[in-house]
């Protein structure tokens, strides 16, 4: 089962932005980081989506999935 997500992402223009996996048009646009993390927070709880916090690189910096891990892991 693929699993919705919430992403956390560096704005060409500046600031930082949150988009759904898949989706092109931005859910939000902060001037900094920790606030677009503290609303896309928000909306990954209400929409029980994984989040992932991107670096200025574009690289994953942080993966949080609300609580909903399987154990044991799969792999």
């Amino acid at each position: 089962m693929t699993r919705k997500t919430t992403h956390v992402v560096p704005d060409r223009d500046g600031g930082w932005n949150i988009k759904q996996g898949g989706g092109s048009r931005s859910s939000g646009h902060f001037d900094t980081q920790q606030q677009a993390i503290e609303r896309a927070r928000e909306i990954s709880n209400n929409q029980d989506t994984e989040l992932y916090i991107h670096r200025r690189d574009g690289t994953i910096r942080e993966k949080d999935s609300n609580g909903n891990d399987p154990f044991p892991p799969r792999g």
